[in-house]
This record gives C-alpha cells, structure tokens and sequence, in this order.
C-alpha cells in the first residue's frame, strides 16, 4: 500500500522499515493523547460519555492539530476526524471508568472499534502533484 501512495520512492528494506515506524509513531502519539484526554475528564469529574465532545476548540483538537498539521497545511480538519477522535475518546474513557486498564492488553479493544472508522484514502492524496494541489485549494 505504501508503495502505491509514494510511487516517487525506491523502496528497499530500511526505507520500508523508516515508513512504517514513522506511521506507527503517529498512531501511538494519537492513542497516547486519547487516553491522556481521557484519565483527565475523569480527574475533571466527568461522568458520561455524552459530556466528551472533541470540536475544533477543544485542547484535545488543538494537541493533535498542532502534531500533526504544524505548518497548517490543511487549514480545514475535515469533520471525520472529529468525529472519529470524540469516538475514541469516548472508548477510552468507558474502558478507564470499567476498569478495563488494569489488564495489559486493554487497548486492543479499543484498537478494533477505531479501525473499523478508517475512511478510504481521498483520491487527491493519490496523485502525483498531490502537495502541489492540497496548498492550491
């Protein structure tokens, strides 16, 4: 799959390894911030899910944007995003609250729920001049 997105590159072992560790490492800074977000709430004294909501002026928004949008090459977050991080959060504040986070492998729950929410790739990040078109909209 990476191969399709970055026809431009030679792949070989060690570029393949550095592609899927930088990857990995924003999907770990995501759930690191989700359950941060989350054991906060409900330090807070939230009590339901229905109380967490992730909007554009949130601090949990702002944490991610700022990770993964420095330069603010996107200057709209499209809602799916939204969307999606209020479900995360949501699951693990209701793992945290059950107690679930006593047994090691806790997440992989979570884990499950969240892939299943994966959009397709938008066809604008498949094209060649991708960059070139995202900064001229």
């Amino acid at each position: 799959m990476l191969k399709m997105f970055f026809s431009d590159v030679k792949f070989n072992r060690c570029i393949t390894s550095q592609l899927i560790k930088w990857f990995s490492n924003f999907r770990e800074f995501y759930y690191i911030q989700m359950e941060k977000f989350a054991r906060q709430a409900i330090n807070d004294g939230v009590t339901g899910t229905e109380e967490l909501n992730v909007t554009r002026d949130c601090e949990l928004y702002r944490a991610l944007n700022m990770h993964y949008n420095k330069a603010n090459d996107f200057e709209q977050v499209p809602e799916r995003f939204l969307e999606v991080a209020q479900i995360t959060l949501r699951e693990f504040f209701n793992a945290i609250v059950a107690g679930k986070d006593v047994d090691p492998s806790w997440k992989k729950a979570i884990y499950k729920v969240i892939c299943k929410l994966d959009s397709e790739v938008p066809d604008i990040f498949k094209s060649p001049n991708c960059l070139q078109e995202l900064l001229h909209e």
